[in-house]
């Protein structure tokens, strides 16, 4: 007589093959009934899936009748994104569930381009998504996200994100001209990344994507302070002075106390689009060397291809200008270990025990 035990044990141990994690790691939920010869699991992740469901209910199912020996199996695969853990002392945003920020350390590795590509493939997957372009000096998201849009107030105190693409944004270049330059001190830079955070009316997001400007100053420590990030991404090349650069963003990420979910190697390869030859242009394997050393995730590498530029300069990110296209595949598959690694952490409860104010009489 099969137990219920045995049919969740099988499924924990079940590799998601696409966040490379068990269904267990991931802390899965399941609903298990057994009538008869009839075997219906029910399967609720933290992260979504709406991308490949298929991909992933069908290798269970028959994992389930290969163990179990039934014949009549049924997986349905849902999910619910919850809050997870960010600093201590840190107060939530409005309507935010999780923080992504995503790092660099040094410009030029194509960081705003894998934020917005990141961003549009957890929305394809099914969640809610917000980006946030935290880069004050040098905004480069309403480019990418193809929009000159400004943003309304209705109550003059509060803005609304600009919506382009399945994303609820927000950047200073939704607000000022694109060729008027900032010329700001640092107070006044992460006076307006906080209120760009906090003022705009963020509609029940479960992930905002954060794209941080390089470097590990005024902004990456505000973040770190007053913003309650659930997790961290490293961007670099495999070129050895990108790394030395990402090496100090981790090390930011780790005196602050903000999990990093691992580190993804942009401009990996290139293929030359006339002969097919592969070049390692910026070195190879500096990414993987860097995640062993720090026993982090090599997220996934993603190419040198002119395409990513094309589309990001012209608006339409290649995650929905190519769903279909081999780039988009290494995108969505990142994005999807990130969810699942961010899954992996406990959930924030703060909001669940009411404030307790001790007054003097």
């Amino acid at each position: 007589m099969l137990e219920v035990s045995q049919i969740k044990q099988i499924i924990n141990e079940y590799q998601d093959p696409f966040t490379q994690m068990t269904l267990g790691e991931s802390r899965v939920k399941t609903d298990i009934k057994i009538d008869n010869q009839q075997l219906t699991v029910g399967v609720t992740l933290g992260y979504p899936v709406a991308g490949y469901i298929d991909e992933l209910k069908t290798p269970l199912v028959a994992l389930l009748k290969q163990q179990t020996n039934l014949t009549d199996v049924s997986v349905n695969i849902d999910w619910a994104i919850t809050k997870h853990k960010v600093q201590q002392g840190v107060q939530g945003i409005k309507n935010v569930k999780n923080i992504i920020a995503v790092a660099s350390g040094k410009g030029g590795v194509g960081k705003s381009t894998t934020s917005v590509n990141l961003a549009l493939a957890l929305a394809a997957d099914g969640a809610t998504v917000g980006l946030l372009d935290a880069d004050i000096y040098g905004p480069s998201q309403p480019r990418m996200l193809g929009t000159t849009q400004r943003p309304e107030s209705a109550d003059g105190k509060s803005i609304e994100p600009i919506e382009r693409h399945g994303l609820q944004s927000m950047s200073m270049g939704f607000l000022i001209d694109e060729e008027e330059p900032m010329i700001w001190r640092g107070p006044m830079v992460t006076q307006a990344l906080e209120q760009m955070l906090n003022d705009t009316n963020w509609r029940d997001v479960d992930y905002l994507v954060i794209d941080l400007p390089p470097g590990t100053g005024d902004i990456q420590l505000t973040l770190s302070q007053k913003v309650p990030v659930s997790g961290a991404v490293i961007v670099t090349t495999p070129q050895d002075i990108s790394l030395l650069d990402a090496r100090k963003a981790l090390k930011m990420f780790e005196k602050v106390n903000v999990p990093v979910m691992g580190i993804i190697e942009n401009m990996s390869t290139h293929v030359c689009s006339e002969c097919g030859h592969e070049e390692h242009i910026f070195g190879s394997g500096g990414g993987e060397s860097m995640a062993k050393q720090y026993d982090i995730d090599l997220l996934g590498s993603l190419p040198l291809d002119i395409k990513i530029r094309e589309d990001a300069d012209q608006g339409y990110p290649t995650v929905v200008a190519s769903p279909n296209s081999l780039i988009t595949a290494a995108y969505s598959s990142i994005a999807r270990r990130i969810a699942a690694r961010l899954a992996k952490q406990g959930k924030d409860y703060s909001t669940a025990f009411p404030n307790i104010v001790v007054k003097n009489d």
